[in-house]
């Protein structure tokens, strides 16, 4: 079962893996800085921190990021679009990083897209369900090719015809692959050879809101009044006796 994702990142490291390797937890006033610079016109407010294992599927008013040194994540809803290539550049390059890797996946309905871009100019991007293509750009790049060559088939139930259209692969499978070969690990599945654990990469949270958006704050349940406190105390004695 694949892991719902929903990220972009910003690259100038020239080995991620190493950096989160050495630096799993982030530097959080960047990632402050950031969630007000991608949403200015948004009311932001903190949320707890957690790993990027279970944050990278985030909810709509939900931002997580990730901040390490010459990388950047950020996990968004926003983000999971069927066309990568009309994402704002606003997005696929507020830092002006060297590089931006783009990986979502939904297994509900099996779809899942990654996108890559140098220097903001779009280099690969490819979108997919297992029987439709929305966006395919660019020449695959060398770790895709045993996708295309049907040695990762997707495993149908035998009571279940697949479509005659579909791919020889699984679109989730496939953006699982392209987050291990940038980043050095996968969200499904135990870390394989050479690669981290997400569990161990931290992520701070966010709720970003537009405005009339915002939940209502807890109301506090009023404090019994002295009399009141005074019976309970009476009643919790006669109980022990």
């Amino acid at each position: 079962m694949a892991a719902k994702a929903s990220t972009i990142w910003y690259v100038d490291a020239p080995d991620p893996l190493a950096v989160l390797r050495a630096d799993a937890d982030g530097d959080a006033d960047a990632a402050r800085a950031l969630v007000g610079a991608l949403h200015p016109e948004k009311i932001v407010t903190p949320l707890n921190s957690g790993p990027l294992l279970t944050s990278a599927g985030v909810d709509k008013h939900e931002v997580y990021i990730g901040s390490y040194p010459g990388l950047t994540v950020v996990c968004g809803a926003n983000l999971a679009v069927h066309q990568p290539s009309t994402l704002d550049e606003s997005w696929t390059r507020p830092l002006a990083s060297e590089m931006t890797y783009l990986v979502c996946a939904d297994p509900e309905t099996s779809w899942a897209a990654f996108a890559c871009w140098e220097r903001g100019a779009l280099r690969r991007s490819f979108s997919a369900t297992p029987a439709h293509i929305y966006e395919n750009i660019g020449i695959p790049l060398v770790w895709e090719l045993p996708f295309w060559a049907g040695e990762h088939p997707m495993n149908h139930p035998i009571e279940v015809l697949p479509d005659p259209q579909s791919l020889p692969f699984n679109p989730c499978e496939f953006a699982e692959a392209a987050n291990a070969e940038w980043l050095g690990f996968r969200y499904t599945g135990p870390a394989r050879d050479g690669e981290i654990d997400a569990s161990t990469l931290d992520v701070c949270g966010f709720g970003v809101y537009a405005e009339g958006e915002m939940p209502p704050a807890p109301v506090p349940a009023p404090k019994p009044a002295g009399n009141l406190r005074r019976w309970l105390r009476r009643l919790a004695g006669a109980e022990l006796a």
